[in-house]
């Protein structure tokens, strides 16, 4: 919510639209609307306009109560929209300065009534950037029906293929790792046909016959039959140690030197991951232990990168390790607010019965707690707090994981990366758009950082014209230009 008593300092952006209603109930309202469930959820204020230099301001709305009647007789009209995400606390006739104006708070819409679109035509599908409302591709339509479904994305048998798409060596090889997991299971002695079916892998189809499910094939088979069902299939994990060269180091799945499924490819990446990864070791018992929190942590964020991709979605999984970062990024957008996922409790993977697999194994958390361990383990070390964007235009989800301390003075000139400072900007973004203006210790405390790091980042917003400021030296505060 907005502070209705310093509306002239907001600005529109992609969580506030404001429009004068002064003739009744704007029709663009509805794309509006579409927009914001669609996206990240946003408010809609009517009897507000925007002047030449971007500030709102209010006119005073002649019926403001028939307006809110009018949008909730269109909004219940399933010819009109396909959902209504809004409860009665969501839209309210507010006063401000004398004046009153409706407001319409939109909630991003739970994944299950996704796509939410208008007048009765799934193609009037709307989603919502910084440069207003914009009508979604087929491909982005397409991604949140997948991602309405009960099921799980994994869990399609694929009745074209047959059991010949495993590649051998990847299941006897788990199979021995779940051996050592948990000895003495009751499918240790199932064959495996047998054993794959009691894991998820294989499923009965329409012909009553066996075939693998896509989760099967995505953990189990050859990057050559997984890219029949999975057009866009593409792992790829890169180390970028030296600037004059684009990696030296790469594993993908296309190099036809392996098998190419995301079993191997997990294992193959997280031995690069934990290399040269300098975290404290300890004693137990005067034996060395060097499975520590930060490995722990290291593995639930590749295997929450590998369950939670959607892997019909474009670009591809791509890992980059750097001397003091790892970047991970997934086709598909979170499936759960980023918040509620920091907060833990609440798990909803894209790829639930591959989760299960990792699980099996001992890999990933089922109970929502892996995103907070992480975020934990890096407080615990000291270490810049992980940094979690969603992405549209493909849809993708960025982790980012840095591995210098909060307090080093040389963050201040690394945070110039492009895809640390897009991450730190859109939550001051976010941040500003809540809390209208803060001072440099708040948006420190904020994305975890130094102050003068802070500065840094404030500094490069403010020459990219996102921010500017007001007051001086210790005084200085920053507010959103637009």
């Amino acid at each position: 919510m907005i502070d209705f008593s310093k509306i002239e300092q907001y600005r529109e952006n992609n969580r506030i639209e404001a429009k004068k209603a002064l003739g009744g109930l704007p029709k663009s309202i509805w794309e509006t609307y579409s927009a914001f469930a669609n996206t990240y959820g946003g408010i809609i204020l009517l009897g507000v306009e925007e002047w030449a230099d971007k500030s709102l301001h209010t006119v005073d709305l002649p019926d403001p109560d028939r307006l809110v009647k009018e949008f909730w007789d269109i909004i219940n009209n399933p010819n009109k929209t396909s959902v209504n995400v809004l409860s009665s606390k969501d839209v309210f006739v507010q006063e401000v300065d004398g004046d009153h104006i409706v407001v319409i708070n939109v909630p991003r819409a739970e994944r299950s009534y996704k796509p939410v679109y208008v007048d009765g035509n799934p193609l009037n599908t709307y989603r919502r950037n910084g440069e207003g409302d914009y009508r979604c591709t087929k491909e982005e339509y397409q991604a949140m029906v997948r991602d309405a479904s009960v099921k799980t994305q994994d869990m399609l048998v694929l009745d074209e293929m047959d059991m010949t798409v495993f590649n051998k060596e990847s299941v006897r090889s788990y199979r021995q790792r779940m051996r050592l997991s948990r000895p003495g299971h009751v499918w240790e002695a199932l064959e495996d046909e047998d054993f794959l079916l009691k894991l998820g892998a294989v499923g009965i189809g329409t012909d009553g016959k066996k075939h693998p499910t896509s989760a099967g094939l995505l953990m189990f088979g050859n990057e050559y039959d997984i890219v029949r069902e999975f057009n866009s299939y593409f792992l790829d994990y890169q180390e970028q140690y030296d600037a004059d060269t684009r990696w030296t180091d790469r594993i993908i799945s296309s190099s036809g030197d392996w098998s190419g499924n995301v079993y191997d490819f997990y294992f193959r990446v997280y031995n690069k991951l934990i290399q040269d990864i300098k975290v404290p070791f300890k004693i137990d018992s005067g034996v060395r232990v060097d499975d520590t929190t930060v490995h722990q942590a290291l593995r639930e964020a590749l295997a929450n990168c590998l369950v939670n991709a959607d892997y019909y979605g474009r670009q591809g999984l791509v890992i980059i390790k750097k001397r003091d970062r790892i970047t991970m990024a997934n086709p598909g957008g979170f499936r759960i607010e980023v918040d509620a996922a920091k907060s833990g409790g609440i798990s909803d993977p894209r790829n639930g019965t591959m989760l299960k697999m990792f699980n099996m194994i001992d890999i990933g958390e089922r109970a929502g707690s892996g995103i907070p361990n992480i975020f934990r383990v890096w407080r615990e070390q000291g270490w810049v707090m992980p940094a979690i964007t969603e992405q549209l235009e493909p849809e993708r989800t960025i982790l980012s994981l840095t591995f210098e301390k909060t307090s080093d003075k040389s963050q201040a000139i690394k945070a110039s990366n492009t895809t640390i400072y897009s991450m730190q900007k859109q939550s001051v973004i976010e941040y500003l758009t809540r809390e209208i203006q803060a001072d440099c210790k708040a948006i420190a405390d904020l994305l975890g950082i130094s102050s003068p790091r802070a500065r840094a980042v404030l500094a490069k917003m403010v020459k990219d014209e996102i921010v500017v400021t007001e007051g001086g030296n210790r005084n200085r505060t920053y507010k959103l230009k637009s």
